[in-house]
């Protein structure tokens, strides 16, 4: 596997993984605030939240940056000329 297919790879799935985890912890931050404002005791909803924001933006960022939406990188093939 070349250099350049195994970047490629690396960075599609770290993507891939980053943005449902960012999901994840956005959906904790949020359950930690309502419970927060009911008046119960759940704990900083506050960093929770800004980690899922980073994550979630991280990972949209390398799925673009590793242009996921094209697919796998084209092999290249030499010319006949």
């Amino acid at each position: 596997m070349s250099n350049n297919r195994l970047n490629w790879y690396l960075k599609a799935q770290a993507g891939v993984l980053l943005l449902p985890v960012g999901l994840c912890l956005f959906g904790e931050a949020v359950s930690r605030k309502v419970v927060q404002m009911m008046g119960g005791e759940a704990g900083e909803w506050f960093w929770t939240g800004t980690l899922s924001l980073i994550c979630i933006n991280a990972g949209i960022g390398l799925m673009i940056e590793s242009g996921l939406t094209k697919g796998f990188p084209a092999r290249r093939r030499p010319s006949d000329s």
